[in-house]
């Protein structure tokens, strides 16, 4: 975590603050899921937070993502409310897409959000899209597409970053590398630096650490401020980690995750512990208004997770609304 300049410390304190909230979301949507009282599945975005808050962070509220079936940090870090967020996931009326979305293809728009996605790489060519739009309209808007290393194997990608190249479309593709594309590893499946499918097409790309929110944020901002310039697009590589496995009752450890590793991550790695300690030792917080703020937010996860329950279902006459063919 490297020293930053201390007038930034309410930025600080808001980048933590959309972590913490992000990571009491998970906690409160896999008792959810285990409880079985959502339905369907559900991807954990636990352990990546600083990926999802650095580059949200960099952004205005015009400007757009695109997200994945682990899409849940992506819309919280863009300004996504609890409320909302656990009505969606419960199939209620008041989540944000009337309950019709669920976990894997909730949509935001009036905070940028355009959609996660279960199509693995299935959201480059809206952003890409996107991107392209706000260029022909003469916007300043930027686009971000947040997708995993599993969709660096989808030929889609490579088309829409062919072209965003050739058109200087102002889109950033944000590679989560976790390490694995479901189950198999990524030096298994994606052959070479995976910054370089970005460098063939000629567009800049970066690797970095992707749980030091900071380093995160700082590039983020860099690239956002170009992109706005006309100097698209821009590739970024974000090494981090998931905390939960693809699904509950994870495959044979001796291939897939180990335990120790499991632990690296979690106890070496933790991007919030690490920048809440950063926190404290630059002066900006203490550890006791940090744990003000972490138990305020599980309250609100809580309460957000108590309304949802019981709110109501919409009426069996919406089954052929937004239904589009």
């Amino acid at each position: 975590m490297k020293k930053k300049n201390i007038s930034n410390s309410e930025s600080y304190i808001r980048m933590y603050t959309q972590m913490v909230r992000i990571r009491a979301f998970e906690d409160q949507a896999n008792k959810l899921y285990l409880s079985a009282k959502m339905p369907g599945l559900t991807h954990m975005y636990s352990g990546q937070e600083a990926v999802a808050v650095g580059i949200c962070e960099a952004l205005k509220t015009t400007d757009h993502i695109t997200s994945t079936h682990r899409g849940h940090g992506h819309c919280v870090a863009k300004g996504a409310e609890f409320k909302q967020m656990f009505c969606e996931l419960l199939g209620k009326e008041e989540g944000y897409c009337r309950g019709k979305g669920g976990s894997m293809h909730i949509a935001d728009q009036e905070n940028g959000n355009l959609g996660a996605n279960a199509i693995v790489g299935g959201s480059a060519g809206i952003a890409t899209g996107a991107a392209l739009s706000a260029k022909n309209l003469n916007r300043d808007d930027v686009t971000v597409c947040f997708f995993g290393d599993g969709a660096l194997g989808q030929g889609l990608l490579y088309e829409v970053m062919n072209m965003a190249a050739l058109w200087s479309l102002p889109v950033i593709y944000a590679c989560e590398n976790n390490l694995y594309g479901e189950y198999t590893k990524v030096e298994e499946m994606a052959a070479g630096e995976l910054t370089g499918r970005a460098k063939a097409f000629g567009i800049e790309a970066f690797e970095l650490d992707g749980q030091d929110v900071l380093a995160v944020n700082d590039l983020s901002q860099k690239l956002v401020a170009r992109a706005r310039n006309g100097e698209g697009p821009f590739f970024m590589q974000l090494n981090t980690y998931r905390y939960h496995g693809h699904h509950i009752g994870d495959i044979n450890r001796e291939y897939y995750r180990s335990k120790d590793e499991e632990k690296y991550w979690k106890e070496e790695r933790d991007p919030i512990t690490n920048f809440g300690e950063w926190l404290v030792k630059e002066n900006i917080s203490s550890t006791a208004e940090l744990e003000t703020l972490r138990n305020q937010v599980n309250q609100d996860a809580a309460d957000a997770v108590a309304y949802a329950l019981n709110a109501s279902y919409p009426s069996s006459q919406e089954v052929d609304m937004h239904v589009f063919v």
